[in-house]
Formats: structure tokens, C-alpha cells, sequence
């Protein structure tokens, strides 16, 4: 009797299933979390650190977060959650080249009307770079800007209805990301990453700054 129940077993491939759900944000902070601890613990050199995060935000699905932190200890263990909430600004991950702001003995700033692309490298040397996103367009829901600063400052500017989030390290320097949740699901979320060595990294929100669409959004969602 036993060999005849033993075919009414489930299949062992559905438990693998899950691997190909796409990534949420929160997956991939979940990721970023844990690789952040590793650097702080000494697993992971800054270099390696920085690889992976970026390869976190570029990950589409739960599976190709998976093997990025296979050889680090998770806590709680187990498969990460998993959402497929809509989009709103178009891809959910960055794509095409990164833009890059480079100041070496100089400044460098982007700010106005213009148009963020996925992704963004800000590298200071002896200099100051100001990235300014309180007027500009966003073509898709993640952008990741990536911040060097050695004896200089990168200082990143965002609206206040936006999620800011971010993980990066301070080496006689100051790396802070002022994290914000923003209350529209829908809403761009903006990820500054990397690390400062006798310099200065900063990400903020500019008080009263708002991106207009979202709030036109907000205000016809609210019946006004």
C-alpha cells in the first residue's frame, strides 16, 4: 500500500519554483543588509562590496540574488520574500550605461530639469560633486548612484516624497544616507551606494521639494 502512495508525492521541482519570482525592493534590501554586515565584519573586502550591491540592484529576479550572498551567513535563513508589485515609472532595475560625475581639483554638479538615467557614478578627488534630483524626470522607478569621494564631497540632494535608501562606509570620512519611506507605492526609490575616505558622502532630502507628478497624483487620488 505504501508504494502506491509514494506516486501522490508532490515533485521535488516546486520548491525551486520560487527562484524565478521577480525581486522586490525589499528583497533586495534584504540583500544589501546582509552584504553590508559582511563588509563590517571583515568578509567582505570594500571592493567585493561594492560589486555585488551593484549586482543587487540590477537583479531581476529572487534567484540571481540568491548565490550573491550563498557564501556569507544569513540571518534568519530561509527563501526570501517575494512581490511583484506594478511599476510606474518603467523598468523595475536600471539599464543602459551609467551617466558619470567626475571632480578631480574641480566641481562638478547636475541639477534642474533633467532627466535621471538607471544608473549614476559620482566620483570626487580634491573636489566636490552636487547632485541635485528635487526638478528631475525620472524614466524608471530605481536609479542607483554610486559615490566615491577621496578628500573631497559628494552631496545628493532628493524631493521629500521620494524613498531614499542606501549603504556605504566612512574611512576617516562621513558616508550618510537620511533614509526615507515614501508613502505612494508607486513612487521612485533612489539607492546611493559606495564609501569615503578622509571625505564627505551625503544624501538627503531638500525640505519643501516635492516631484510634481506625484503630487498631481496624490491630489487626484484625494479627490481635489
Amino acid at each position: 500500500m505504501d508504494l502506491e502512495k509514494h506516486p501522490q508525492q508532490p515533485a521535488a521541482p516546486a520548491q525551486s519554483a520560487p527562484a524565478g519570482i521577480r525581486a522586490s525592493d525589499a528583497d533586495r534590501d534584504r540583500i544589501a543588509d546582509i552584504l553590508r554586515d559582511a563588509m563590517a565584519e571583515g568578509r567582505l573586502t570594500a571592493e567585493e562590496h561594492a560589486e555585488r550591491v551593484d549586482a543587487v540592484y540590477r537583479a531581476k529576479t529572487v534567484g540571481e540574488l540568491e548565490p550573491l550572498v550563498r557564501d556569507l551567513p544569513t540571518p534568519g535563513g530561509g527563501a526570501l520574500p517575494s512581490s511583484a508589485a506594478p511599476y510606474a515609472y518603467g523598468p523595475e532595475a536600471p539599464t543602459g550605461p551609467a551617466d558619470n560625475l567626475v571632480a578631480i581639483f574641480s566641481s562638478s554638479t547636475r541639477k534642474g530639469r533633467w532627466r535621471v538615467g538607471g544608473r549614476t557614478n559620482a566620483f570626487s578627488l580634491f573636489g566636490s560633486v552636487e547632485i541635485d534630483l528635487t526638478e528631475a524626470l525620472f524614466g524608471q522607478r530605481l536609479t542607483v548612484i554610486n559615490a566615491t569621494s577621496i578628500f573631497g564631497s559628494v552631496e545628493i540632494k532628493v524631493p521629500e516624497n521620494i524613498s531614499l535608501r542606501g549603504s556605504g562606509t566612512g574611512v576617516f570620512g562621513n558616508f550618510e544616507v537620511v533614509t526615507l519611506e515614501s508613502a505612494d507605492p508607486e513612487a521612485p526609490v533612489v539607492i546611493v551606494n559606495g564609501y569615503s575616505v578622509f571625505g564627505n558622502v551625503e544624501a538627503k532630502p531638500k525640505r519643501g521639494k516635492l516631484i510634481t507628478d506625484l503630487h498631481n497624483k496624490l491630489r487626484k487620488h484625494l479627490g481635489h
